[in-house]
């Protein structure tokens, strides 16, 4: 069993940045692929990017050289720094953690750009 906790929404104007944190309790983090969702209003679930346990990193193509997701298996926390970001990047982002056929979800954390 694995429990997430994302912290460092907010909110934040159009070219500014913020660093989301995903922080994991349970056995095994450093064996997980993680992974950054977000969703907007009215919109479904899309994936911002994800990390490997080898810290392979994957992008959505409308984050690709603005965000970057990084890990720290010893403190067992997940990052997601975000620059310049744009009014289309509001959302609830949420983390993410797969192991075989196991997933689990954070409960989310907000974040607003003002244009």
């Amino acid at each position: 069993q694995v429990q997430l906790v994302e912290s460092g929404g907010g909110l934040v104007q159009a070219g500014g940045s913020l660093r989301l944190s995903c922080a994991a309790s349970g056995r095994f983090f450093d064996a997980h692929v993680m992974g950054w969702y977000r969703q907007a209003p009215g919109k479904e679930r899309e994936l911002v990017g994800s990390i490997t346990e080898g810290s392979t990193t994957n992008y959505a193509d409308s984050v690709k050289g603005r965000f970057t997701i990084s890990r720290d298996n010893a403190k067992k926390t997940m990052y997601l720094q975000m620059s310049s970001l744009k009014p289309e990047d509001t959302a609830i982002y949420y983390c993410n953690a797969a192991l075989n056929k196991y997933t689990y979800w954070g409960q989310g954390t907000q974040v607003t750009v003002s244009s």
